[in-house]
């Protein structure tokens, strides 16, 4: 479609279309065929469809066990991926009288402060995290909290992963905390994540923490046998 028809279609001055067809050509969402003076669909768009075929069976399948996670421990639930270096909410599960959170369906945060992304990340090949965190430049923070280095992550990641699900604890809202155990794909890569939240003080030993990403483990590989079988 040439830009001129754009312009007509959304009502939008000349100027503007142009400018938001030369974002969308960046970030891949359209192409530029200079021999046809017009603009078509990129690759990015081929790529958001495929996600959506992909996931759609994922929250399917995970949709009942989070429901019934939720039920047993009384906290929040989400269900997410990872979209580059941010997390991607599919699913939120919320108990009766559940705090207000900035999680919801669709809400993007950054993977390095979520226990969600984080449970993702430390399943990753080092050479992939590097890419998505190569500097301290690539981390941002919501609280004044959180890993702020590659060096920092990495040794996050490693103690993550060996211990089986991840955690943060005010660094996305503060007083609000956060573990997290990922779900994989049948070649074993760790395609989402299940996350519980609640409030820090109502759970502010270890012990009590545990025991509750006991229960998220438990959960997120019964989602990895739906996944796979």
């Amino acid at each position: 479609m040439p830009a001129a028809s754009v312009a007509r279609e959304l009502d939008l001055p000349r100027s503007t279309t142009y400018h938001l067809l030369a974002v969308l050509a960046r970030e891949g969402f359209v192409v530029h065929l200079p021999e046809a003076r017009a603009y078509a669909l990129g690759v990015s768009v081929f790529e958001l469809g495929s996600a959506y075929l992909r996931h759609d069976p994922l929250e399917r399948l995970a949709r009942p066990l989070l429901v019934r996670l939720v039920d047993a421990v009384g906290a929040t639930g989400h269900l997410g991926i990872l979209h580059g270096a941010e997390t991607l909410y599919l699913l939120k599960e919320t108990p009766r009288g559940a705090i207000s959170l900035v999680t919801d369906v669709g809400v993007r945060l950054p993977a390095h402060l979520t226990a969600v992304g984080r449970a993702m990340l430390a399943r990753l090949p080092r050479p992939q995290v590097r890419a998505l965190y190569p500097t301290a430049a690539s981390f941002v923070d919501r609280t004044g909290l959180g890993p702020a280095s590659p060096g920092e992550l990495r040794r996050l990641l490693a103690d993550e992963a060996a211990r089986g699900w991840s955690e943060e604890d005010g660094h996305v809202m503060a007083g609000i905390a956060s573990v997290a155990a990922p779900v994989y794909d049948h070649g074993g890569r760790p395609v989402a994540a299940v996350g519980v939240t609640f409030e820090s003080a109502a759970r502010p030993d270890a012990d009590s923490r545990a025991r509750l990403a006991a229960e998220v483990v438990a959960t997120a590989q019964a989602v990895t046998r739906r996944l796979t079988r």
